[in-house]
C-alpha cells in the first residue's frame, strides 16, 4: 500500500502516566490516530536523574505525561523537561477538561492538553497544532506581520463585519497567516458571529502577555476557515486594558503571524486609541447617516489632535448607497479627507453568513468590495517590501 504524499510520521513520545487507566485509555486510540510512536510506557513520575537518563537512551521527540494522579509533581517535571539543553516538548493528559490543570500545566510549559476519552478528531487536531508551533520557530529575524485595524465611529456601524471578512479575504487572497483579535472587551461579536465554542479569549493573552510564547499561544487561539481567531471574552470586561501588555500582545502576534486584523471598539474608546497607535493601518468606519458623519469628523478631529500621523487612517463608509442623498465627494468635504473605500449594505448575504458562521464569498458587491480592500492592503506591503530591499542591497561599485 502506498503512502499519501502529504502523510507524516507519528511524532515518538515518552509516556509517563502513574494512573494506568487514564494510560489504558489513552493507549487504546493510539494505532487509529497514529499521532504518537509510544517508545516507552513508565508508570510512575520518575525523578529528575532518572527522566534524563531515559531521554538520552530513547530520545524521544516528545513526552506524554499524566496530570491527573499529582499536578503538582507533573509541572515540576514539565519545567524540567522544557529547560533542558535542547528542550523536549509536553503533551499534559487528564480524566477531564479541567480548566486549573489546563492554565497550570501550559504555565509551567506543555506543549498541548488532552483529556479523556481522547477522541481522534481532537487528537489529529492537537497533533497539527503541535506542527504549526514547530514551524513557527524560524531561523533568524522573520519579517514582522503587518497589523490593521477596524473601528467605528459610532456603535453599529460595521466594524466588526469588515474586519473579520477582510481577515477571511487576506487569508484567502495572500494565502499568508492571518489572525482575527476581537478587541470589544465589552461587546465583542466575532466569537458569537463564527459560532466559536472556545474556553480562552483575548483576556486571557493580556493576563499572560508577559510569558507569550508559541506554545501558550497554540492553546489561547480559535481557528476558522483558515484564520487563527482570538476572541473576546464571553463576560464583559469593564477594567481598563494595560497598554503594555497590550502591546506586548500585538508584539507577539507580529511574529507569528503576516496579518493581525484588529477589531476595536468604538474609535473614542481609550482601548482604540492605544490599538491605533500600535497599528501600521487604521480604518474608521463610518456610514453615511448623519449622526456617523457627524462622529467621524470628530474622530478625525480627535486624532489629528493627539498627533497621529495622517497616512497611518483612513476613512472607509459602510452600507453605502447612491439613494443615501450624500455623494462620496460631499463625505469627503465634510471629513476634509478621501474616503478610501466604500462597501453596499448586503444585508441578506450578510445574514447568510452570519447565520452559517461562514467568511463571505467573493461573489456579490459586497464580496468584491471588501476583496478589493484586501488586494490593495496586498499590494501595498508588497511595495513597501520590495522598496525595504531595495534600500537594504548594497550599492554596485
Amino acid at each position: 500500500m502506498e503512502t499519501r504524499p502529504n502523510s507524516e510520521a507519528p511524532i515518538s513520545a515518552l509516556l509517563i502516566a502513574p494512573d494506568q487507566g487514564l494510560a489504558n485509555e489513552f493507549l487504546a486510540t493510539v494505532p487509529e490516530t497514529r499521532a504518537f510512536q509510544i517508545l516507552s510506557d513508565v508508570k510512575s513520575y520518575p525523578t529528575r536523574q532518572t527522566l534524563e537518563i531515559r531521554l538520552r537512551q530513547l530520545k524521544p521527540e516528545m513526552v506524554l505525561l499524566d496530570l491527573a494522579t499529582d499536578l503538582e509533581a507533573a509541572c515540576d517535571l514539565i519545567q524540567f523537561l522544557v529547560n533542558l539543553a535542547p528542550p523536549v516538548e509536553v503533551v499534559g493528559l487528564h480524566r477531564s477538561n479541567d480548566s486549573d490543570a489546563i492554565l497550570k500545566s501550559l504555565r509551567a510549559g506543555a506543549s498541548e492538553f488532552l483529556y479523556a476519552p481522547f477522541d481522534v478528531a481532537t487528537q489529529k487536531a492537537a497533533l497539527q497544532r503541535l506542527r504549526r508551533i514547530r514551524k513557527q520557530e524560524p531561523a533568524g529575524e522573520p519579517e514582522l506581520g503587518s497589523v490593521i485595524v477596524f473601528a467605528s465611529t459610532k456603535p453599529g456601524s460595521g466594524a466588526s463585519t469588515l474586519a473579520t471578512q477582510t481577515a477571511f479575504s487576506l487569508a484567502r487572497t495572500t494565502g499568508k497567516r492571518v489572525l482575527l483579535a476581537d478587541f470589544d472587551l465589552m461587546g465583542g461579536t466575532i466569537g458569537f458571529y463564527l459560532k466559536l465554542s472556545h474556553r480562552y479569549s483575548l483576556m486571557d493573552a493580556l493576563e499572560n502577555a508577559e510569558r507569550l510564547d508559541a506554545t501558550l499561544w497554540a492553546a489561547l487561539i480559535a481557528h476558522a476557515d483558515g484564520v487563527d481567531i482570538l476572541p473576546a471574552p464571553a463576560a464583559p470586561q469593564a477594567g481598563a486594558i494595560d497598554p503594555a501588555r497590550l502591546h506586548l500582545v500585538i508584539e507577539h502576534a507580529r511574529r507569528l503571524y503576516d496579518w493581525v486584523v484588529l477589531d476595536l471598539p468604538a474609535v473614542f474608546h481609550r482601548s482604540s486609541l492605544m490599538a491605533i497607535s500600535e497599528s501600521d493601518k487604521a480604518y474608521l468606519v463610518s456610514t453615511a447617516e448623519l449622526p456617523s458623519l457627524h462622529l467621524t469628523r470628530r474622530a478625525l478631529n480627535l486624532i489629528d489632535g493627539l498627533g497621529f500621523p495622517r497616512d497611518r487612517f483612513q476613512v472607509v463608509v459602510n452600507r453605502f448607497s447612491k439613494r443615501d442623498g450624500i455623494s462620496a465627494a460631499d463625505m469627503e468635504k465634510l471629513f476634509g479627507c478621501a474616503v478610501h473605500a466604500s462597501f453596499p449594505n448586503d444585508y441578506f448575504a450578510l445574514h447568510r453568513v452570519v447565520t452559517l458562521g461562514q467568511p463571505l464569498g467573493r461573489e456579490g458587491e459586497l464580496g468584491k468590495a471588501i476583496e478589493g480592500l484586501s488586494t490593495r492592503l496586498a499590494s501595498a506591503r508588497a511595495a513597501e517590501s520590495a522598496r525595504a530591499a531595495k534600500e537594504l542591497k548594497p550599492a554596485v561599485a
